[in-house]
């Protein structure tokens, strides 16, 4: 019996392209026609473009989604008769260039050298290291190990949040959710990468945002919506020491009149920290693609009760 592939991202050529270079037996790919979404037993999407014509997926199977987040497609009205799959494993080196690449920027003051390069001034500043001090990280997934190691590298002490308190590898400290507040005080930085789920929604608020450390950085990489963006621009307003780095937000891309934009203690990047690249996809769809085939159990599997 042959399959039929549906490819919805913005970038299907590449895809497609990249695709006719793998060993798919017995696969047509089809396109993004109302005939193509009904017919395909199989998708390769991203899961925005995805959610809204599900109603129509007659011979959906499965759906190896192109992104790490699937929020779009485990709402709670979304069908879940299917299988559904993300990309994982490949986010960790980007996003821990991202992190550190900010995060040592801020410690040795670049923003205030490049100031006094352009007033030609030469005005040593007071030294700073990232040797002894704490990063919290919320999440203690295989993006949060990597970042952990790296942190570990530069002498840090790090600490993880997940469900179940489990003690994780590269963490000196693990706990739960529910004692955040013990650890917030702690931080000299803190970077969110969990999952949207309504565990975690909300979890930085305005209660928890007021345990920072003054000279905190705090770090938005998961998802939008476990942050209070309004609480947190009032925090920024009166804590002018603290420094935040966002680069998801609950509404895409940002409202140009949302006050955060202004803020010199904030920088804004637009969901850039680690990209998921085609080659990357192809190659987690092709070894799923060869499980499916043969009835094996497929690699990262969401589930939809919990949300990732």
């Amino acid at each position: 019996m042959g399959h039929k592939l549906l490819l919805l991202t913005r970038e299907n050529e590449r895809y497609r392209q990249l695709l006719n270079s793998c060993h798919l037996p017995n696969t047509i790919i089809l396109d993004d026609d109302p005939q193509g979404i009904f017919n395909a037993d199989i998708w390769l999407a991203e899961p925005k473009l995805a959610a809204p014509l599900l109603p129509h997926a007659a011979n959906l199977k499965w759906m190896q989604s192109t992104f790490a987040g699937v929020d779009a497609l485990v709402k709670p009205r979304q069908r879940k008769d299917y299988e559904l799959t993300n990309v994982r494993g490949i986010f960790g080196p980007l996003m821990s260039e991202y992190l550190f690449g900010y995060l040592l920027a801020y410690q040795r003051d670049h923003k205030k050298y490049k100031t006094q390069q352009d007033q030609k001034v030469w005005l040593p500043g007071s030294f700073k290291t990232l040797q002894g001090q704490t990063l919290l990280l919320l999440g203690t997934g295989s993006i949060a190990k990597h970042i952990a190691q790296t942190a570990k590298h530069f002498g840090m002490h790090v600490i993880g949040i997940n469900r179940g308190a489990k003690p994780t590898r590269g963490f000196d400290e693990v706990d739960t959710l529910a004692n955040l507040t013990h650890y917030l005080p702690r931080a000299d930085a803190v970077a969110s990468i969990l999952p949207s789920t309504p565990e975690t929604k909300g979890a930085l608020n305005p209660q928890t945002l007021s345990l920072l450390k003054d000279e905190v950085v705090l770090f938005n990489l998961g998802r939008g919506d476990v942050l209070d963006l309004d609480a947190l621009y009032q925090q920024l307003v009166t804590h002018t020491e603290q420094q935040a780095i966002l680069d998801v937000f609950n509404q895409e891309p940002l409202p140009d009149d949302h006050p955060i934009w202004s803020l010199d203690n904030v920088i804004i990047t637009p969901h850039i920290a680690a990209p998921s690249f085609p080659e990357q996809v192809v190659e987690i769809f092709s070894e799923n693609f060869h499980k499916w085939i043969k009835g094996e159990k497929l690699s990262h599997r969401v589930h939809f009760e919990r949300g990732y």
